[in-house]
C-alpha cells in the first residue's frame, strides 16, 4: 500500500486548483512526502492538513497533529500588509477567492483554511479565532468550523480574545482534530431534542433578512427533525463592540469590563438552564473584495472571544445569489467534546435527503 498516497493526491489537487483559488502561501511537497512515509505506523499516518499562515506550523494543536502522524502540505493565506479588515487572504498566486462566489471574500482571518477544505484540496486545515476568524470563513465557504473554549488549548494571544480552532470537511474532521490535540477526549453523544434558545441578533445585530430567514429554516428544520427543541427564552446581549476593541487594544477601559460583566452574566444564567444557543454565524453574506464598508462582519461571533464560550459554524444553506450560511452553536465553556456531539446530529440533519 502507498502511505503516500493520500498526501499525494492533496498536493495535486494544490498544485492544479491553487492558482486560482489562492488558498495557500507555501506547499511543502518534498517534506511533506518524506512525512509520509515515516509516520506509516502513526494513527493519523498520512492524513494531510494544512497550516493556517507561516507561524501555524509552529502551534500547539500543529504540532499534536504531526505527533499523531498527520503530515502537513503547506501554510494557508491569511490577511495581506495593509488590509484594516481581517476579511482577506493573500496567498502566492494573489487574493484568494470564495469557491462559491470568486467576486466575493472567503472571509478570514482563516481565509485559506476555509477556501482549502470547501475546494477539496485537504480535509483539515488548522486555525485560530479572536472576533470569529474560523466562524466567520466557515460560514461564508460553506464548511464546518469550530473555534474551541479559550484557554483551553495553548494561544500565543496575550489579550486572551483568540482561541485554536479548526476548518473540516464536517463534523468526523473536527472529531478527529479534538481527539488529537486533547489529552482527555470522551465522546458524548447528545440526548436528543437539546434543548436550545434561538436569537437571530442576539439583541443588538442588524441581520441581512435574506440570511436571517436561511438561518430560522435551517433551525426549523432541526425542530422538525428532532434534533433541536426551542425553549421560550432570549438570549438579548449588549454590543460586544466597544469591548471587544478595548481588550484588545491592550488596555480595557470601565465600560469594556461592564459589558463583558454584564454579557457574561446573561450567558451563564442561559447556560445553567439550557445547554445550547443558536444564532447566525454572521449578519451579512459574503461582500466583495472591496470590503464590507461599515458593516461589522464579526458582530455575531466576538461576543463569545470576550466570553470564552466554544463555538461552531455548520452549513445552513445558501442566498439566493448562491452565497452559503452558516448557523452558529454555542455551548458552556469546556463544554467542546458535547457540542461536537450536538454538532454532529446537527449536521447530519441539514444534509439529510427530504
Amino acid at each position: 500500500m502507498d502511505e503516500a498516497g493520500a498526501v499525494r493526491r492533496a498536493l495535486e489537487r494544490i498544485a492544479r486548483e491553487d492558482p486560482r483559488l489562492c488558498a495557500f502561501i507555501e506547499v511543502w511537497p518534498e517534506r511533506a512526502l518524506a512525512d509520509a512515509a515515516l509516520a506509516r505506523e502513526l494513527p493519523l499516518a498520512g492524513l494531510p492538513f494544512a497550516v493556517k499562515g507561516r507561524t501555524g506550523i509552529r502551534s500547539y494543536a500543529a504540532r499534536r497533529l504531526i505527533a499523531a502522524g498527520a503530515v502537513p502540505v503547506g501554510a494557508t493565506s491569511v490577511p495581506g500588509p495593509g488590509t484594516p479588515w481581517q476579511t482577506w487572504g493573500l496567498g502566492a498566486h494573489g487574493r484568494t477567492v470564495n469557491p462559491w462566489r470568486p467576486d466575493r471574500t472567503p472571509g478570514g482571518s482563516s481565509a485559506g483554511s476555509a477556501v482549502a477544505v470547501a475546494a477539496g484540496l485537504v480535509g483539515l486545515a488548522t486555525g485560530s479565532d479572536g472576533a470569529g476568524s474560523v466562524r466567520i470563513p466557515a460560514a461564508w465557504c460553506g464548511v464546518f468550523g469550530l473555534k474551541t473554549t479559550n484557554g483551553l488549548l495553548p494561544s500565543p494571544d496575550r489579550t486572551g480574545l483568540a482561541s485554536a480552532g479548526v476548518l473540516t470537511r464536517s463534523v468526523a474532521g473536527a472529531r478527529t482534530y479534538l481527539r488529537t490535540v486533547l489529552d482527555v477526549y470522551e465522546r458524548v453523544p447528545p440526548v436528543l431534542p437539546v434543548p436550545a434558545v434561538f436569537s437571530p441578533g442576539l439583541g443588538y445585530a442588524d441581520v441581512d433578512p435574506e440570511v436571517a430567514a436561511v438561518v430560522r429554516g435551517a433551525v426549523e428544520r432541526l425542530v422538525a427533525a428532532g434534533v433541536v427543541r426551542l425553549v421560550d427564552r432570549t438570549c438579548e446581549l449588549l454590543d460586544p463592540c466597544e469591548a471587544w476593541l478595548s481588550v484588545r487594544g491592550g488596555s480595557p477601559s470601565p465600560r469594556a469590563e461592564e459589558i463583558r460583566h454584564a454579557n457574561d452574566t446573561v450567558l451563564d444564567a442561559l447556560f445553567a438552564r439550557t445547554p445550547l444557543l443558536l444564532t447566525p454565524v454572521t449578519p451579512n453574506r459574503p461582500h466583495g473584495h472591496d470590503g464590507p464598508g461599515e458593516l461589522y462582519s464579526t458582530a455575531l461571533t466576538w461576543a463569545f472571544n470576550l466570553s470564552g464560550h466554544p463555538a461552531a459554524s455548520v452549513p445552513a444553506g445558501f442566498t439566493a445569489d448562491g452565497c452559503p450560511v452558516g448557523l452558529q452553536l454555542v455551548a458552556e465553556r469546556g463544554a467542546d467534546v458535547p457540542l461536537l456531539g450536538v454538532a454532529g446530529a446537527v449536521e447530519d440533519a441539514l444534509t439529510a435527503k427530504g
